[in-house]
């Protein structure tokens, strides 16, 4: 979305016409809706603009849910923001450590800040895209101890700040379609920042997963956050936001539940054994956190394969930490032999999980020319050092 289009859906008319609209449901939809409202008097740049909107609105369900309805999107910032749940849980920290003017630096959408804002903080929400930070405004509208402004981060004023959150931008400029940045000094702001910052105010960032953990200070309460199966981000909390003796934290949400494993410091592997009954795979956060060790002890389990993230055990145990598996047999690892093998058992609709082997599970699909109505799930990897592959079956919770 550039300056003319959010002019378009901005105006009286375009917000009208945007929430007149029927829900966005496919592609299919367009050339009749824009037949028809071309045919009602609406400009061509209008129609484009209110919906492009719609169809963010119907994707922005699985962060915002109904609140995605009355917001506004552009492609890049609906893409970073932060999904509801785990914005709300953000806020609920500021609100918990007893700080009540936040700053939101590098605000986006204006996700997190609205969060903040009903718990009733007073937040200034920060974003340097001009375009990005109207549409802020405009999601934040809403709440008046909401403030928005377009600026950098680096050159807001701070005072009277009780506590700043940080969600740094890791991709190149734009709205629409964007590149990963891999370098945290091209952050924006830059990582540096944020730590420096965090040296002398209560400070949370929120950063990707998958970050180099070496560059985690010392002094940080590191979390992983992982939704409904799917590793999201990693929080790292400083001064009042961060929780007297823990540094390592996986959460877990799934629905409206949560589970959650901490930590003074990584956890020590338990001892790897032989194969038991039972294969259990944990959650991306525990991984991430380095918990496995934890959640291992927590269950009676053991590694299946030093260096490996999978864990056995003789019994069944239902864990939020990770899915369980009931193994049913070993079957050959060689291609020519497993393909014989799956084709005797009738399989004919395969998942293929792996760890700690180069393959590529969708290439391997392809190749084992799979037939038969039974459907499988099969786990490659290393037990005991070698390679090994498990035909199992999930565990129900």
């Amino acid at each position: 979305m550039d300056r003319s289009e959010l002019l378009e859906v901005l105006s009286p008319e375009g917000l009208r016409l945007l929430d007149s609209l029927p829900p966005y449901h496919s592609d299919r939809d367009v050339l009749r809706m824009v037949s028809d409202l071309r045919k009602a008097g609406h400009s061509a740049g209008l129609v484009a603009a209110v919906l492009t909107q719609a169809k963010l609105r119907s994707k922005a369900q699985a962060k915002f849910g109904e609140f995605g309805d009355r917001m506004l999107f552009t492609d890049a910032g609906l893409e970073q923001a932060t999904r509801l749940p785990v914005a709300a849980r953000h806020a609920g920290r500021f609100a918990a450590a007893g700080l009540h003017r936040v700053a939101d630096l590098g605000c986006g959408i204006g996700g997190d800040a609205m969060a903040m804002a009903a718990l009733e903080l007073d937040v200034l929400a920060v974003e340097a895209d001009e375009v990005t930070a109207a549409i802020a405004s405009y999601n934040l509208a809403p709440f008046p101890n909401a403030t928005v402004v377009n600026e950098l981060a680096e050159r807001t004023d701070l005072r009277g700040i009780d506590g700043v959150f940080l969600d740094p931008a890791r991709r190149t400029p734009g709205h629409g379609q964007t590149t990963r940045l891999t370098d945290p000094d091209d952050y924006s702001p830059s990582l540096n920042f944020a730590f420096e910052l965090a040296t002398g105010l209560s400070v949370g960032i929120k950063l990707g997963p998958g970050l180099d953990r070496d560059l985690i200070p010392s002094t940080a309460e590191a979390q992983w956050i992982s939704v409904d199966g799917q590793l999201v981000e990693m929080g790292l909390w400083f001064g009042a936001l961060a929780r007297p003796g823990i540094r390592r934290a996986a959460l877990v949400l799934d629905g409206d539940r949560s589970h959650e494993l901490v930590a003074p410091a990584d956890s020590e592997d338990v001892d790897a054994g032989p194969m038991g009954e039972y294969l259990y795979e944990p959650n991306g956060a525990v991984i991430r956190a380095r918990l496995i060790g934890d959640l291992a002890r927590l269950i009676g389990a053991r590694m299946l394969s030093d260096g490996i993230a999978y864990l056995t055990a003789d019994e069944a145990t239902s864990t939020p930490f990770a899915a369980g598996f009931r193994i049913l047999e070993t079957l050959p690892y060689q291609e020519r032999e497993l393909k014989r093998a799956l084709k005797e058992r009738g399989i004919g609709t395969l998942e293929i999980k792996k760890r700690g082997v180069d393959v590529d599970p969708a290439t391997l699909r392809k190749r084992l020319s799979l037939s038969g109505s039974r459907s499988a799930t099969l786990v490659l990897t290393r037990v005991a050092g070698k390679h090994t592959a498990l035909l199992v079956e999930r565990l129900t919770a």
